[in-house]
C-alpha cells in the first residue's frame, strides 16, 4: 500500500511542476483536454480488445494523467482538488453499496444493479428524475442502447426469456423488410424499422451473454485483416484493387478466411 500511496504522490507533485513551468500544460483546460481524454479511452478500449496487458498498463497511465490534470485544474478554480474527487466516489460507492457496508442483503449480481438504480433514483432528492438520465447524452449510439438498456433492466422493466426478445428482432426484420419493399417507400420509415432492428439485436445479445460493441468491433478487425490479405495478395499477382471483378475478389477474400 505503501508503494501505491508513493507512486500516486510522485504523480501529483510531477503535476503540479508540469501547470506551473510547461508551457503546454499551463494552457490546458478541461476543454481543450476533453477530446484528448475521449481519444486515449479509445486507445484503452483497442489495447483491451488486442488483450495486451503491457499495453494496457500504459493506457491506464494515461488516463490516470488526465484525471490527475482535471483535479489540478479543479483546485485552481477552487471547485475541488483530488482529495474531494476521491473521497467522492468513496462516499458513493459505500452508499451503492449497502450489501457491503450496511444491512441489505442481495442473492446476486442482478440484485446489486437493481439496488444501485433504486439508489440513485434517491439521490438528489428529485422523485422526477428519470433511471435514463445518467445515460451520456454524447456516447455513440450503440453503446447508449446498451447503457439504457441495462439501466431499464436495473428497475425490472426486461424480458424474461431470451426466446421472447429473439421472436422482438424477427418482429422488427419483418417490418423493416415490410417497409422497403413497399411501392410507396418512405426512407424515414425505413429508417426507424432499421433502428428497431438494431436496437433489439442489441437487447437479445445482452440476453445471451454478448457485449454488441465488443463482437462488432472485432468483426471489424477481422474484416480489416482478411481485406488487407485481399490488396497483399491480389497485388503480388499483379492485378489491381478497382479492377477486378467480384469473383476474383472472392477467391482471395476464401482464401483469407482460412487463414
Amino acid at each position: 500500500m505503501e508503494e501505491k500511496l508513493k507512486a500516486f504522490e510522485r504523480l501529483l507533485n510531477i503535476m503540479d511542476d508540469l501547470r506551473a513551468k510547461c508551457p503546454w500544460d499551463m494552457k490546458q483546460t478541461m476543454e481543450s483536454l476533453r477530446y484528448l481524454t475521449i481519444e486515449e479511452t479509445y486507445e484503452l478500449s483497442d489495447a483491451i480488445l488486442e488483450g495486451d496487458l503491457e499495453e494496457i498498463r500504459k493506457e491506464l497511465g494515461d488516463i490516470m494523467l488526465h484525471l490527475v490534470f482535471y483535479s489540478k485544474i479543479g483546485e485552481e478554480k477552487n471547485a475541488f482538488g483530488m482529495a474531494e474527487v476521491l473521497n467522492g466516489i468513496c462516499e458513493k460507492l459505500i452508499h451503492r453499496h449497502p450489501h457491503i457496508y450496511g444491512d441489505t442483503e442481495v442473492k446476486d449480481e442482478k440484485e446489486v444493479m437493481a439496488n444501485w438504480e433504486k439508489i440513485k433514483l434517491k439521490e438528489g432528492g428529485n422523485k422526477d428524475k428519470s433511471v435514463l438520465e445518467g445515460v451520456p447524452k454524447s456516447l455513440p449510439a450503440l453503446v447508449k442502447a446498451i447503457r439504457i438498456q441495462d439501466k431499464a433492466k436495473g428497475v425490472g422493466f426486461d424480458w424474461e426469456k431470451p426466446e421472447q426478445v429473439f421472436e422482438k428482432v424477427e418482429e422488427e426484420i419483418a417490418e423493416l423488410k415490410e417497409e422497403v419493399e413497399a411501392q410507396d417507400a418512405n426512407q424515414e420509415k425505413v429508417e426507424a424499422e432499421f433502428g428497431d432492428v438494431l436496437f433489439s439485436m442489441i437487447n437479445y445479445a445482452r440476453f445471451i451473454g454478448v457485449n454488441p460493441e465488443d463482437a462488432l468491433e472485432k468483426t471489424n478487425k477481422k474484416f480489416i485483416k482478411r481485406f488487407k490479405y485481399l490488396e497483399t495478395e491480389s497485388k503480388k499477382d499483379g492485378k489491381q484493387m478497382g479492377e477486378m471483378s467480384l469473383d476474383e475478389m472472392d477467391l482471395y477474400w476464401n482464401k483469407a478466411k482460412s487463414i
